[in-house]
């Protein structure tokens, strides 16, 4: 029935030692040791404001007299403040490994650390290029800790995710059987710096 409708919608975080929270007008600015992120709920019809809780300071984000698609709003903008206090506190990771058959695929991170390039995908000739954003920071494991691997770390975990998903789409096979060929870049743990899961 239509007329029976959530009224409120609300969905709290805790704000961990270490982590300010600013909120302006549905714009969330959170600083912690790893560094600043910002972000616009403007467009979100939802109140988010500080509280005092039981574990200290949290955000509360609550819509009264929602419709269906705006209390899930409440669940959108807190998940974006939870991973923007995980990111400035530790920070977001992708761990990516290369497979291959026969031609080993070569990833090298531009001296300053804005591409990551690969050459020898499936033997062919061209170099990939992928442009690692600002904020996220790319490296090659050392051969000795792990082969064939490469970190993607950073404090925006959209942006982190992003890259991971521009370097596996660089090489993606196009027109071939894809159950022979497995070559490719794939994300093989991510999460948290330091509690990653592994995918």
């Amino acid at each position: 029935n239509s007329m029976v409708q959530t009224i409120c919608a609300e969905k709290t975080v805790t704000i961990p030692e270490g982590v300010t929270v600013d909120i302006k007008a549905r714009y969330v600015t959170v600083k912690g040791k790893r560094g600043t992120l910002e972000r616009s709920f403007k467009h979100l019809f939802v109140d988010i404001k500080k509280v005092k809780g039981k574990d200290g300071e949290m955000v509360k984000v609550e819509k009264w007299f929602g419709t269906k698609k705006e209390l899930a709003a409440v669940r959108t903008v807190i998940s974006h403040i939870s991973n923007m206090i995980v990111g400035v506190s530790s920070g977001y990771e992708y761990k990516m490994k290369f497979v291959y058959a026969h031609f080993p695929i070569n990833v090298a991170v531009s001296s300053d650390g804005k591409w990551v390039e690969i050459r020898n995908f499936l033997g062919e000739r061209r170099v990939r290029k992928v442009r690692v954003p600002e904020g996220v920071t790319a490296v090659r494991s050392p051969n000795t800790v792990q082969k064939d691997q490469l970190e993607l770390t950073g404090n925006d975990i959209e942006a982190v995710g992003r890259t991971s998903s521009l370097v596996h789409q660089a090489c993606l096979v196009k027109n071939k059987d894809i159950r022979k060929f497995l070559d490719g870049i794939y994300v093989s743990h991510k999460g948290p710096i330091g509690n990653l899961s592994a995918i």
